[in-house]
């Protein structure tokens, strides 16, 4: 079952970055979205929080959770995160329905001997 790895992250991401080069060493094919240009889609989102509670995947820590001033901010956080992609933790990583956030090498892994 050779099925392709979805990052999702943007170029100035070190972590997105070790994601692509993780998967490029073991001739994986990704295919890679910079959140900068292209947003998640509502049905992305509904799938990977099948895997993910929502509220991890929203970066606390980053620059556009503090710009957009969302640290009260308790509900409409699917909404949030569709409307501004750069709140997302990066990388946000898909294998078929299963999804990680953040450096997970452990569960890229696990994706790569599946995916042989």
């Amino acid at each position: 079952m050779a099925s392709i790895i979805q990052i999702f992250g943007t170029k100035k991401c070190k972590d997105t970055a070790k994601a692509q080069r993780f998967f490029k060493e073991r001739s994986i094919k990704i295919q890679f979205v910079d959140l900068n240009e292209k947003a998640i889609s509502k049905g992305e989102l509904n799938s990977i929080s099948r895997s993910i509670p929502v509220e991890d995947l929203i970066d606390t820590a980053g620059k556009e959770y503090e710009k957009k001033n969302l640290k009260f901010v308790i509900h409409d956080i699917e909404e949030k995160l569709l409307e501004f992609p750069l709140l997302f933790r990066t990388p946000l990583t898909r294998f078929g329905q299963k999804a990680a956030v953040g450096h997970t090498p452990d569960t890229w892994k696990e994706w790569a001997k599946e995916s042989k």
